[in-house]
């Protein structure tokens, strides 16, 4: 009774030591596919939350919860299940028993919502400043951050929306808004002065300027050549009246003569 007690507590000491027991934390994304990393080419099973999936023997896959009909894959090749279409309740502890290789694995999996790609409007404009509003819509465990250049100017952690305020001056800088969670990165680049409506402003303001430039130059040029016409036909003029008062003074000497005598 003794020994067969013994050869009893041998096989378990040894089935502990053999089995090594690697838990990780894997990160999905609501409606991707998420793919364990240990292969099970032998014989073994996949469960989640003590319940048996599916399972493996002899090159055949086995799906034991119906559920899984279409979601839990096997490749016979590699080894490797994969989970497609994840939900937010496919987050728990996952088990991969191989038995050919008297290994036990476990995966902690989070799945977290899609990030939607975040969105920037307007909310004040002055002539110094324009504040920009980026918002993400129905996303949770959503940090939220805005960049200047390549760093952070603020951040939000769980927000759906946050607010910059960008001066004139750094208008000509790149901005963009950020959307993170552990498993996604959505970015949206922002030209501030197309979002605040600076470059048709401006636009505007610098056709009205060379407008005026030209109008400037158009009566300068006018008011020249007026003058120019008025000093050429007063010079004119002027001329003219001499002439005609020479010729009157020699028609005038001509007439009175003295006549000599004979």
């Amino acid at each position: 009774m003794e020994s067969r007690l013994s050869l009893i507590f041998l096989f378990i000491v040894m089935r502990i030591s053999a089995a090594e027991v690697v838990k990780k934390n894997l990160i999905g994304t609501v409606g991707r596919t998420i793919t364990l990393p240990e292969p099970l080419l032998g014989k073994g099973y996949i469960s989640f939350g003590g319940k048996i999936l599916a399972s493996v023997r002899w090159g055949e896959f086995d799906i034991e919860e119906e559920i899984y009909t279409h979601r839990l894959h096997w490749n016979k090749t590699s080894g490797l299940f994969s989970l497609t279409n994840l939900q937010r309740n496919d987050s728990g502890i996952y088990t991969l028993d191989n038995k050919g290789q008297k290994m036990i694995s476990s995966y902690k999996l989070t799945v977290y919502d899609a990030i939607p790609t975040p969105s920037v409007i307007k909310s004040n404009v002055s002539s110094n400043s324009c504040s920009l509003m980026c918002s993400v819509d129905g996303a949770e465990e959503t940090t939220l951050s805005w960049y200047r250049d390549e760093k952070i100017v603020i951040q939000n952690n769980s927000a759906v929306s946050l607010s910059l305020t960008v001066l004139r001056q750094d208008y000509n800088s790149s901005h963009r808004c950020v959307a993170t969670n552990p498993a996604q990165e959505k970015t949206l680049e922002v030209d501030v002065k197309t979002s605040c409506g600076h470059n048709d402003t401006e636009s505007r303001d610098r056709h009205h300027t060379i407008l005026i430039g030209i109008m400037i130059h158009i009566v300068c040029g006018v008011v020249l050549l007026s003058g120019f016409i008025i000093t050429f036909m007063y010079k004119y003029q002027k001329m003219k009246s001499v002439r005609y008062t020479q010729t009157l003074n020699r028609s005038f000497h001509g007439s009175f003569q003295p006549v000599e005598a004979e």
